[in-house]
């Protein structure tokens, strides 16, 4: 056997494991049905390798036409799949209109005008244009971790490859007239290399992304309020804490909020702990929609929820304890049908030079016994205590 048997085999090899894993992988978050594209994208990846260079040679070269389209159709699963990974819309059609009008171009020089260099330009310029809706399409995604700008980058990369290379390559070797020898041209190495390398490069960083969306499921579940659809206390602390830290570092306020749903122990006697239940994920609901962006909001008990409003002071926080308060009848109503919903007391703070988050909660607390002993269903916000200044006698 020849040292070019082998290298026609480094392409399907590669596509036949980056197929294996992904599928593996599908099989474990069967919810990211991206991952089943890529698998599918990489088997036929290896299908059209494999036909190119070692399939059977059929009259007028007709075994080009499922291995060039296996090339357009796993473009489409490939990039498909990097695209759908951010939850963003594939651009289907564009890309079904791209290999029409590619298949078509590459069946004239087959069937009408014989030309391999124009076949090779059919596809591959197709191919880049496929490649190219990846940093189209993730453009104006903001970029949370390295592997996004590697992504956007690498469509860019991808697409060159597929427009540039063809050119440079064939304007310095010159124009292809049969197949004779295509298999050890410059042309056809440089295809088999720089497809290898794209699709380990890919296949990476796709894995490397998948990987950050299993650590970030396992941080919300750790960090995370399954009923409210909040934080728990221990992942409100920790997000809380860091932004009045950056508050005070910044010379900005920071106010926060802490709501007792009211008797809300009769709720559980009186309609089950099913109907206690709803009320609680109504509420964090309700406080999900009152809070402005770049609120923190967090379950920290059983009935008790806090809400840091970062960069606002007092009366930002008074306007939306009062909207919180108002606006719980309506959240809660469903859930007692029949029945008047419970209430909610709210104590409100603001960070003092040099206080954290747990002075912060001291001092919200306190607002909320307040609020509880006037009566509940109402609002107060804390009022230090008034310093006493000694004088001479």
């Amino acid at each position: 056997m020849s040292g070019q048997f082998f290298i026609s085999l480094l392409n399907p090899g590669i596509g036949l494991l980056l197929a294996g894993a992904f599928l593996l992988l599908w099989l474990y978050r069967r919810e990211y049905r991206y991952l089943l594209a890529a698998a599918a994208g990489h088997a036929i990846t290896a299908a059209a390798f494999l036909i190119q260079d070692l399939g059977p040679v059929l009259p007028m070269e007709l075994q080009r036409i499922p291995a060039n389209f296996g090339y357009l159709l796993a473009g489409c699963l490939l990039v498909g799949a990097i695209i759908a990974h951010y939850r963003v819309a594939v651009p289907r059609r564009t890309m079904a209109v791209i290999c029409t009008v590619s298949m078509a171009i590459f069946l004239w020089f087959l069937l009408v005008d014989p030309s391999i260099v124009g076949r090779i330009y059919a596809i591959s310029f197709a191919l880049g244009l496929i490649a190219l809706m990846i940093p189209v399409c993730l453009r104006r995604l903001p970029k949370r971790h390295i592997v996004d700008h590697i992504f956007f980058w690498l469509g860019i990369v991808w697409a060159l490859n597929y427009t540039l290379r063809p050119l440079l390559v064939l304007g310095v070797t010159g124009d292809i007239v049969n197949y004779v020898g295509f298999q050890q041209s410059v042309y056809w190495t440089t295809v088999q290399f720089t497809q290898a390398i794209c699709s380990v490069l890919s296949a990476i960083t796709l894995m490397v992304a998948v990987a950050i969306d299993l650590m970030a499921e396992l941080r919300e579940q750790a960090d995370g309020d399954q009923l409210s659809g909040l934080l728990n206390r221990r992942g409100f602390e920790a997000e809380a804490g860091a932004a009045v830290r950056a508050c005070a570092d910044q010379g900005r306020p920071a106010a926060l909020l802490i709501a007792d749903i009211d008797h809300f122990k009769a709720v559980n006697d009186n309609h089950g702990h099913a109907a206690g239940d709803a009320i609680i994920a109504a509420f964090g609901a309700h406080l999900r929609a009152a809070g402005p962006a770049g609120t923190i909001a967090g379950r920290i008990g059983g009935e008790e929820f806090a809400l840091l409003l970062p960069g606002s002071g007092i009366e930002t926080a008074r306007a939306l304890a009062e909207a919180v308060r108002t606006g719980m009848t309506i959240a809660c109503q469903p859930c007692l049908p029949g029945a008047t919903p419970p209430t909610t007391s709210i104590g409100l703070a603001v960070a003092v030079p040099g206080a954290g988050l747990s002075q912060l909660m001291r001092d919200a607390d306190q607002a909320l016994y307040e609020a509880k002993r006037a009566g509940r269903n109402r609002v107060r916000a804390f009022t230090p205590a008034p310093v006493r200044i000694a004088t001479a006698s």
